[in-house]
């Protein structure tokens, strides 16, 4: 009679533990990184975003609810279409439980509208337009690493005190660029002052003189260059031939990124004020992860952006263990019920709207007789809370707010 109780009581046991097991879809999990591998945002995000996630899956334990942890991946090359192409199939034929990436800011977007079309996860570690999180929300978004609201309220915000009252963008001619041109523009209105004017370049520029020289002709006290990855590296370097800063402009790097710092080197770049959510030696966390990272990718520190894929996937995956499913709407209500110390961005959580609320740092670039050694670039001007650098909930005109 004992045997038969205990029996019976182990195979209670077991059923209760069958359901858990049961919600993992087809078995396993599937993790897909889009983003650019060969373009103008590999250096920032690229493989490294997909070995930053190989990371994260192997410190959990390459397993969750007991189910295997697949990792696909994906070239988007920055293109809306392409990247809309790759979702829908990941979504639909590959059974991909979440996306991660998925580059620039219209190929973000354009993921963004399919995860929300499939409500599948989708966890937007790349792109910087403030929309992702405003008028283009939707339940099954989180906007992890960064937005052009907390640049402008970091960088911008930080050149106007400073004395850059008069300013003039050069911009990509795409979502991020117009999103960052109007967040800072906002930001040095209300800060008293002025926007000259505005000149957009097209996406992976090669010639930048033009636009320049129309930058240089305004006379405005601070050039915004409103890009990244490889155009803001040729913005600045062009700019030098012309001798825009030797003629008393100063450019604004309103997106950079450490890898953008690495090809510059400190002797351009040295001055340039920054916002970023991560830098590799800000304490103890971020130091352990980098040099992590650097010896499995090629002697290279983190970007934000590839701190950002690691982050992400770690958390996504404590919140599938944690909910017993990878259901999208039961991890989408878990990732944001609840708060927690994230190993690379520390102390976090998420809005209704999507938005990945954590700090963000004011950074100046060293001079060269400044930094100790090989990427000892960043000098810590401010701390910012999270609450000060994003948005607030009410002002970005998200439809979940309303509901909510």
């Amino acid at each position: 009679m004992r045997r038969a109780v205990l029996l019976s009581a182990a195979c209670v046991l077991a059923a209760w533990s069958i359901p858990a097991m049961a919600q993992v879809s087809d078995n396993v999990v599937k993790i897909g990184v889009a983003t650019d591998m060969a373009s103008l945002y590999s250096d920032i995000n690229g493989q490294g975003a997909v070995v930053a996630t190989q990371m994260a899956i192997d410190d959990f334990g390459g397993t969750v609810l007991g189910k295997k942890i697949e990792l696909l991946t994906g070239d988007i090359q920055n293109k809306p279409d392409v990247a809309a192409t790759l979702a829908g199939r990941w979504y639909d034929d590959e059974k991909v439980d979440v996306i991660l990436g998925a580059g620039g800011s219209s190929s973000s977007i354009a993921t963004e509208n399919i995860a929300g079309e499939k409500k599948r996860v989708y966890l937007a570690t790349d792109p910087a337009s403030s929309d992702i999180t405003g008028k283009l929300c939707n339940p099954y978004t989180v906007h992890w690493t960064y937005d052009t609201a907390a640049l402008a309220n970091g960088t911008g915000s930080a050149i106007v005190k400073a004395g850059g009252k008069t300013w003039f963008f050069l911009t990509a001619d795409y979502a991020f660029g117009y999103a960052l041109e109007r967040d800072v523009s906002d930001v040095v209105k209300k800060s008293g002052g002025t926007v000259l004017g505005s000149v957009r370049a097209p996406l992976n520029t090669s010639d930048f003189s033009s636009y320049l020289l129309q930058a240089q002709g305004s006379k405005a006290q601070i050039i915004g260059l409103a890009n990244a990855g490889g155009d803001t590296i040729n913005s600045i370097k062009q700019a030098a031939e012309f001798g825009i800063v030797k003629g008393g402009q100063k450019l604004a790097g309103l997106l950079v990124f450490i890898s953008d710092i690495h090809s510059l080197g400190l002797e351009r770049a040295h001055g340039l004020r920054l916002t970023s959510a991560y830098y590799w030696d800000l304490n103890d966390k971020t130091r352990t992860f980098a040099k992590r990272f650097a010896q499995k990718f090629k002697g290279k520190m983190p970007t934000m952006v590839q701190a950002g894929f690691y982050s992400a996937a770690l958390r996504y995956l404590q919140v599938v263990k944690e909910a017993g499913t990878d259901k999208a709407e039961a991890v989408m209500a878990k990732f944001k019920s609840e708060k927690w110390d994230d190993p690379v961005f520390g102390p976090s959580y998420i809005r209704v709207d999507g938005r990945n609320v954590h700090t963000m740092y004011l950074f100046e670039v060293k001079a060269p007789s400044e930094s100790k050694g090989p990427w000892d670039y960043y000098k810590l001007l401010a701390t910012i809370p999270g609450e000060e650098a994003f948005r607030p909930l009410d002002k970005g005109g998200c439809p979940l707010v309303a509901k909510k």
